[in-house]
């Protein structure tokens, strides 16, 4: 019985968005092959609760809007806030400036569109451009599979001092001779 337990922690302690009993119940079916009623499978979990209600451990298992999670004990949250605002206050790479800037000046825009510009991947990129609230979702776009737009958000306007998107630099400003691409001079 000390290995389903160890089975339903580990699937609870996987789902990201927590889990239902049904489902649960499921995956100990189908990929364990491990048949548990519904009451059973409850009294484990309720073993799994009591485990984690011990000072040693640091998550505690709740059931939060019909699923089961695993979360971090409330006395452990003012250090977590710390670890996030000291990760939110890290420089942006070179590969997110880039990914900002062209969202900025081609807003609303795909993720194709910008790995189009950019010539690699913008998963990453966008992914903390958008925790740190510099980009936003602005919409899907017209197209096969309806991609998602992105375009700056206030934060982003904020960060930077301006009032809109026509305060930005024109390119013709800041691009350089050196760094114009497929222009010539007539």
């Amino acid at each position: 019985m000390k290995d389903v337990i160890r089975n339903i922690e580990a699937i609870i302690f996987a789902s990201a968005e927590g889990i239902d009993l049904a489902d649960i119940k499921h995956i100990l079916q189908e990929a364990l092959a491990i048949e548990v009623s519904r009451e059973e499978l409850r009294e484990l979990i309720k073993k799994i609760e009591d485990k984690y209600r011990d000072e040693e451990h640091v998550l505690e298992l709740r059931y939060i809007n019909n699923a089961y999670q695993f979360l971090t004990k409330a006395v452990y949250h003012e250090a977590i806030q710390q670890l996030q605002n000291h990760n939110n206050k890290r420089k942006l790479s070179q590969s997110a400036l880039e990914t900002l800037a062209i969202i900025a000046y081609r807003q609303p825009i795909t993720k194709l569109e910008i790995e189009q510009i950019r010539g690699v991947s913008c998963d990453y990129s966008v992914q903390r451009l958008l925790e740190k609230k510099l980009i936003k979702i602005a919409g899907k776009a017209d197209t096969i599979g309806k991609p998602l737009l992105y375009a700056t958000s206030q934060q982003f306007m904020d960060h930077f001092g301006i009032n809109g998107v026509r305060d930005l630099p024109q390119l013709k400003d800041i691009v350089t001779e050196d760094n114009a691409i497929g222009e010539t001079n007539e």
